[in-house]
């Protein structure tokens, strides 16, 4: 039989004189307690045992927060792990998290750390976390729940069932986000191939891109944190999103006054709230409070559906100055700018979407 692997990852580092958790370390976390992992199964047991405790990931800093205890330095299993919360002190486990070094251990760090926690040993989690800037977990038996504590970052873990249930209902808003997205798609297409330029139009597809790739970022995180549970989920959520940043990217790039990578930046940065504000979209797009009532549309999006490269869509888009006149000119005006070959198998193309779009309308 295959022997399988308990995947650990370290994520703890020296201290670097910042008290703030980057997202990588905070997904590699969510992937060390996910369900399926011996970490978590030690502490779902635990959980059950109607057992707190305290448990501390090693560094290089956690040695002047430790007193008294003593040591185990023998391999983690959860079963080993279950017996030693029965302990009042803390467990202390090595970096990779393959041993458990210390058990019985008093924490102190200092008093003068700021927490917002209330229970002694939720504080002595937060603090040690803060100074030491390393994992730790802290499970109340009265409250029948596990919290993590890393650097700045708490983060309260979900049952499994109560896990499935939230990515389940927000795969649900990702699907009909993603049916708007597709049906504004077509419209934009009906529009441009029409020469029929509609700003609300290309704001509907950025809007509907950038909430489908916010709420894919919040849901990717439920998904690591379901480990195993949540395979099925995410080849689901990867066809969901196929395609949706880049085809949210080119309407930018077509649409903004400004540079496309500064306007996505402030997209980015946008809550939900601000995202279906149509304003505030055609304000990072640089059209402030007067919009104009014809705009020219580069056409980066239309014209990478054809066989031509970057450059000569580029050059195309310089000569012709706008959409329309880039798939509406004559054949001397492509042969000039791609040869004679190339523009005639882009005029082809440009024939069979303009056929297609037409079918499909």
């Amino acid at each position: 039989m295959e022997r399988k692997k308990e995947i650990q990852e370290t994520i703890i580092k020296p201290a670097n004189n910042t008290q703030k958790a980057t997202d990588e370390e905070f997904l590699n976390i969510l992937k060390l307690i996910a369900p399926g992992t011996h970490l978590r199964t030690a502490l779902d047991s635990a959980l059950r045992a109607k057992k707190g405790a305290l448990i501390v990931v090693e560094n290089e800093n956690i040695i002047s927060l430790l007193d008294g205890g003593f040591r185990i330095n023998t391999k983690f299993t959860p079963q080993k792990l279950v017996e030693l919360v029965k302990m009042d002190g803390a467990i202390i486990l090595s970096k990779d998290m393959k041993k458990i070094n210390y058990a019985n251990v008093l924490l102190t760090p200092s008093s003068k750390t700021k927490t917002s926690e209330t229970g002694t040993r939720h504080k002595a989690a937060e603090r040690t976390a803060k100074e030491a800037e390393t994992f730790v977990i802290a499970i109340s038996e009265r409250k029948n729940e596990i919290t993590l504590f890393y650097k700045n970052l708490r983060y309260p873990v979900m049952p499994t069932e109560e896990l499935l249930r939230s990515a389940n209902e927000r795969m649900q808003i990702l699907e009909k986000q993603r049916e708007l997205f597709d049906s504004y798609i077509e419209k934009l297409n009906f529009m441009e191939l029409r020469n029929m330029i509609n700003l609300k139009q290309a704001t509907n597809v950025i809007q509907r891109g950038m909430l489908i790739q916010k709420i894919t970022e919040n849901l990717n995180k439920y998904i690591i944190e379901l480990g195993k549970s949540g395979v099925l989920l995410r080849v689901r959520l990867k066809e969901l999103i196929k395609g949706i940043e880049k085809e949210t990217d080119l309407v930018m790039k077509d649409y903004s006054q400004l540079n496309m990578k500064r306007s996505k930046i402030l997209l980015q940065d946008l809550s939900y709230d601000e995202i279906i504000d149509n304003e505030r979209i055609m304000e990072i797009l640089g059209y402030g409070d007067l919009i104009p009532q014809s705009i020219s549309v580069k056409g980066w999006r239309m014209l990478s559906k054809t066989c031509l490269e970057d450059s000569e869509i580029a050059n195309l888009i310089r000569e012709a100055g706008s959409l329309g006149k880039a798939m509406n000119s004559r054949p001397d005006f492509y042969k000039n700018i791609l040869g004679e070959e190339r523009g005639k198998s882009f005029q082809e193309e440009i024939r069979r979407i303009k056929l297609s779009n037409l079918m499909n309308n």
